[in-house]
């Protein structure tokens, strides 16, 4: 399969072009791939409210009945519940690790075991977060081992 990119002006519209012998699975796999788009939500800090994209959150963690998200050196209040979250990161490279914590599996370094059947995962800004012994196999599943 041969890729292509071809750079335009401003004031042409973007777009994708397929062109295929016969649409299969393969093809509707990159077309649904491709409209996946990375949701942003609201996360408030310092009474301004900012649009953060789903990908730049590191993890999600409930603390006192709030819960937080986490960027590369920021930290955001979520009005959303941690369930809420979940659901909107399903199919996002993001998981539940914890009762309390939902990790971007795009943003971990490195992982290993832990006691009593955990794991820790350091993330890519050098935090660690650890992965419940019952949520190892979902990171396991997601990482292919």
């Amino acid at each position: 399969m041969k890729i292509s990119i071809e750079e335009i002006s401003k004031e042409l519209g973007e777009e994708i072009l397929i062109r295929c012998h016969e649409v299969d699975d393969e093809i509707h796999e990159i077309v649904n791939k491709l409209e996946s788009h990375d949701p942003t939500i609201l996360g408030y800090q310092n009474d301004r409210v900012h649009r953060i994209k789903l990908s730049e959150i590191y993890y999600f963690e409930a603390v006192d009945g709030k819960v937080f998200g986490y960027g590369k050196d920021s930290v955001f209040e979520v009005k959303q519940k941690l369930y809420e979250l979940e659901v909107l990161c399903t199919g996002k490279n993001c998981f539940r690790s914890s009762k309390s914590t939902i990790l971007n599996i795009a943003k971990i370094s490195s992982i290993y075991p832990s006691i009593s059947g955990r794991f820790e995962a350091v993330l890519d800004n050098g935090e660690r977060a650890v992965v419940s012994r019952q949520y190892v196999p979902v990171l396991k599943k997601m990482l292919g081992l």
